[in-house]
C-alpha cells in the first residue's frame, strides 16, 4: 500500500554520500512522501554509498548499491532487506568486470527467461568510455553468493562515435504504457572530451536475444527518428487552449465562477489557465476526434473534479499534487467513435485530506483524430 523512493545525499563532501529512503503517505507514487530511514549495511555503516537498486528475487528483497569494497571505491554491493526500508544483514561485494578499474555503479535489474539480469555502469562518468556492462543470476540461485553471478563478457551498451554518442550510461529500465515494449533511459554526451558537463537524457527501445539476454543495441544519435513507446498517445493532432483558442475544430466554454490569468508562465500552455473552487462550476470542451487528453496544473491546494464524456457517467479525478507541476496529464479519455464529442469538467468543491483547498485548473486539451 506504499511507494518507496531511494535517494543519495551528502553534506557537501563527496565521501559523505549515504543512502536513504522515503515512504509515501498513501498509495500514490506522486506522494506526498515522508522520511523513512537511512540504509547502512552493518559492515559498511559509515562508508560511501550511492545508487540504490532494489532486487525482488524469490519472494525476498535485496538492496544493490555502489560503494566501498575490496574491488573499487565505487564497487557493486548487495545486502538483504527485511522490508523496503530495513536492512537485515551485511553487504557482500561483487567483483564485476567493466573494461576499466575505477567505477561500478547504477545497478538495475531485469527478470526474464529464468534469469535476473543486473546491468550497471562502469568507468568514470566524465569519460567518453562510460558504458553499461551486465551480469546474470539463475532464478534459483542466492544473490548473496558472489559466485552465483555470471559475468557477461564486454559492454552491452557503449559509445557510438559514428552517431556522435559518448559515455552512455547510468540508466533505468521501463515498460511502455501498454506493457508490450522494454525501454532504456540513460544519459550520454555529444563530445569525446572528458567532462561532467554536456550530458543529456535519452531513451530508446531495446529487445531480447535468442539466448534470453537483453539486446540493448547501439545508442541512437540525437534527433534520430523513433516511434513513441507503445500506448503513449503523444501530442494530439490539435490543441484547445483554456481561453478557447484552438488550432483545430474545438473550443471550450465555462459556466459558474472561474478565475483566469497569465501568472503560471512556463508551467502553462500559452502561459495562461483557468481555475475554480466553486462547486458545480464547469468547463466543457467540444471537439472532433477519437480521444481527448486534459492537461493542467497539479498543486497542494487542488481538489476533485468530476469528468464526463458526451454526457455519460462522471469519473472523479484528483487534481492535488504534493509538488506543484504544470501541464500535467489529468485525464485521458477512452477511444471514441470518430466524430463530434464533448468533455465536461465539473468542480466538486471537495478535496482529499492532504490538500488545503478545492481548486481545479484547466489549461488545455489535446485532441487525437486517428
Amino acid at each position: 500500500d506504499r511507494w518507496y523512493m531511494y535517494y543519495t545525499a551528502d553534506d557537501g563532501v563527496d565521501d559523505h554520500h549515504r543512502l536513504y529512503v522515503l515512504e509515501s503517505d498513501r498509495d500514490d507514487p506522486a506522494g506526498p512522501y515522508h522520511f523513512k530511514a537511512r540504509l547502512a549495511p552493518p559492515n559498511h555503516a559509515n562508508d560511501f554509498a550511492i545508487d540504490a537498486g532494489v532486487l525482488q528475487h524469490n519472494g525476498r528483497l535485496y538492496l544493490a548499491y555502489s560503494g566501498i569494497n575490496q574491488y573499487q571505491h565505487n564497487g557493486l554491493n548487495i545486502a538483504p532487506l527485511a522490508n523496503p526500508y530495513t536492512l537485515s544483514g551485511d553487504a557482500v561485494a561483487i567483483d564485476a568486470a567493466g573494461g576499466c578499474p575505477e567505477v561500478r555503479e547504477g545497478p538495475e535489474f531485469l527478470n526474464r527467461n529464468g534469469r535476473t539480469w543486473m546491468t550497471y555502469s562502469t568507468c568514470d562518468t566524465g569519460k567518453p568510455d562510460y558504458q553499461i556492462w551486465m551480469m546474470s543470476l539463475p532464478d534459483t540461485a542466492d544473490p548473496l553468493v558472489p559466485g552465483n553471478w555470471t559475468q557477461h563478457q564486454g559492454a552491452v551498451f557503449s559509445r557510438a562515435d559514428d552517431h556522435g554518442v559518448f559515455g552512455p550510461g547510468h540508466h533505468a529500465l521501463f515498460k511502455s504504457p501498454d506493457g508490450s515494449e522494454d525501454w532504456i533511459v540513460y544519459h550520454a554526451k555529444t563530445t569525446s572530451t572528458s567532462t561532467y558537463g554536456n550530458r543529456t537524457t535519452r531513451a530508446q527501445k531495446f529487445g531480447w536475444k535468442a539466448d534470453g539476454s537483453p539486446d540493448f543495441g547501439r545508442p541512437l544519435a540525437i534527433g534520430a527518428t523513433q516511434d513513441l513507446p507503445s500506448g503513449d498517445p503523444g501530442a494530439g493532432n490539435y490543441w484547445i487552449n483554456d481561453d478557447g483558442r484552438s488550432d483545430g475544430p474545438g473550443t471550450v466554454t465555462y459556466s459558474g465562477t472561474w478565475n483566469s490569468g497569465t501568472g503560471c508562465a512556463t508551467q502553462c500552455f500559452w502561459s495562461d489557465d483557468h481555475w475554480s473552487d466553486r462547486a458545480d462550476a464547469s468547463a466543457t470542451f467540444t471537439f472532433d476526434g477519437t480521444r481527448i487528453a486534459l492537461l493542467s496544473v497539479r498543486d497542494v491546494g487542488n481538489g476533485y473534479a468530476d469528468l464526463s464524456v458526451d454526457g455519460g457517467p462522471e469519473q472523479r479525478v484528483d487534481f492535488y499534487g504534493a509538488i506543484r507541476t504544470g501541464e500535467t496529464v489529468q485525464y485521458l479519455s477512452p477511444r471514441l467513435p470518430s466524430g463530434h464529442h464533448t468533455l465536461r469538467v465539473r468542480v466538486t468543491g471537495q478535496h482529499n485530506a492532504q490538500s488545503t483547498a478545492s481548486f481545479v485548473s484547466v489549461d488545455r486539451a489535446e485532441v487525437y483524430t486517428g
